[in-house]
């Protein structure tokens, strides 16, 4: 523990010494000219006679911190499909892993390298589901012909990453939700994760872990001081439960102070509804950031995909007095997802304020669904990544077909976009 938060004061230090003319500057000299462009792709498997590529990389995304130009890209736990009570693993063993690379002096994408997460032992982990009392979402894993597998204490539906300046990873996911500190060769340092469940020491609020499976801690970054993350919950939580949970435009946004531990969190009102997603989410300052809202629709069949600019600086803090109540914070007796937003605010609590920073759709004519990846560049330029769910998608059985775009009707790929923003 000591090293960590040592870590996390050094982390803090080299942040501190950043200014914000390094942030204006981090996308000069770049030639992003050739973008739109795709990730390079290999074969992962072939089952029933689909192909699944090896990618996924964009459910989350983070600049290097020093070397401009380069980024750090993340898969999610791996190519699925629904089957009963769970999900059918198409590639059991398959990793969660970071792609680092760099626009090239050409202006092309180039990999630098993958980095494979691994538990505290440095063996590889999966994206297989954790046991109960480890952050069991309570779905059950299959593999492609219908076996139920295992479990993995450190498994990970890895969705955004932060690539710390100490060359350290924080990842979050949708499992615990937890948020894991990894080395720079990505071997699992510290896992956080709400009261109840059991990992390390140091913890999120117990409320979280009324997380929606596959909707858990979609977004994740970093104060530019170095000192908070910052966590975006997917949708509307079952709180105080499933059938009593009604305000379905409620998510929350958690804050987690790297050095002493303490946690805040704040109200978010999305546009849709309990399925559309909150996702990435990017710094602009220590106050504000950017945040993606999206449905899963694609962009030519009537998709919404928009990005926020939001503001912490007047925001009520809902963490509430104890971190260990289940329910959370209370309004009336009542849990906040039970709370209209009139009785939000008769109560004297504020959500996030939020302005349109751009809408893709309209923009670029942005055709992916699953729109999950923001890099804030400086100078109002953002760049965008999708997770293309490795090329397929579910046929209504269980099994993959593959993931065709309707405007190109081209196998999705995950590709890197620049757009300039409000």
């Amino acid at each position: 523990m000591k090293k960590l938060l040592w870590s996390a004061v050094v982390l803090a230090v080299l942040a501190s010494c950043k200014s914000d003319d390094d942030t204006t500057i981090i996308n000069q000299d770049i030639n992003y000219s050739k973008l739109p462009q795709e990730f390079p792709f290999t074969k992962l498997a072939t089952i029933n006679g689909v192909d699944v590529i090896n990618g996924g990389f964009g459910s989350g995304a983070a600049a290097h911190p020093t070397r401009k130009g380069e980024f750090y890209v993340i898969t999610d736990r791996g190519p699925n499909t629904d089957f009963q009570n769970g999900k059918k693993f198409l590639a059991p063993n398959f990793t969660p892993t970071i792609m680092h690379f760099k626009i090239n002096a050409d202006g092309n994408v180039e990999v630098i390298k993958y980095i494979k997460l691994k538990n505290p032992s440095g063996q590889p982990i999966t994206g297989l589901p954790n046991p109960a009392g480890m952050g069991s979402t309570g779905e059950t894993a299959y593999d492609a012909s219908g076996n139920v597998l295992g479990t993995d204490q450190y498994g990970l539906d890895s969705e955004s990453i932060v690539a710390a300046a100490d060359g350290t990873f924080w990842v979050s996911d949708e499992y615990g939700p937890h948020i894991v500190h990894y080395s720079a060769d990505g071997i699992e340092m510290e896992r956080i994760s709400p009261v109840g469940v059991n990992t390390g020491p140091r913890k999120l609020p117990a409320v979280l872990a009324k997380r929606r499976a596959n909707r858990g801690m979609e977004g994740l970054c970093i104060s530019p001081d170095g000192r908070t993350l910052v966590g975006t919950i997917q949708s509307m939580m079952y709180v105080p439960s499933k059938a009593l949970a009604t305000n379905t435009t409620l998510t929350r946004i958690v804050t987690f102070d790297i050095i002493t531990g303490q946690t805040r969190q704040f109200l978010y009102r999305q546009d849709g509804g309990a399925s559309d997603s909150v996702c990435d989410i990017t710094a602009i300052s220590n106050s504000e950031f950017l945040v993606i809202e999206r449905d899963g629709n694609f962009g030519s069949q009537g998709g919404v995909k928009k990005v926020y600019r939001i503001n912490l600086s007047n925001a009520t803090d809902v963490n509430g007095a104890d971190i260990n109540a289940v329910d959370g914070m209370k309004v009336n007796g009542k849990a906040l997802e039970q709370c209209s937003w009139d009785e939000i605010t008769n109560a004297g609590i504020k959500a996030v304020t939020k302005t349109l920073a751009v809408d893709l759709v309209a923009k670029l004519g942005y055709e992916h669904d699953k729109f999950e990846g923001i890099v804030y560049l400086g100078n109002n330029k953002l760049a965008v990544f999708n997770d293309d769910d490795f090329g397929v998608v579910d046929d209504g059985n269980g099994n993959p077909k593959a993931k065709i775009l309707p405007k190109t009707g081209k196998v999705d790929k995950g590709t890197m976009y620049v757009v300039d923003i409000q």
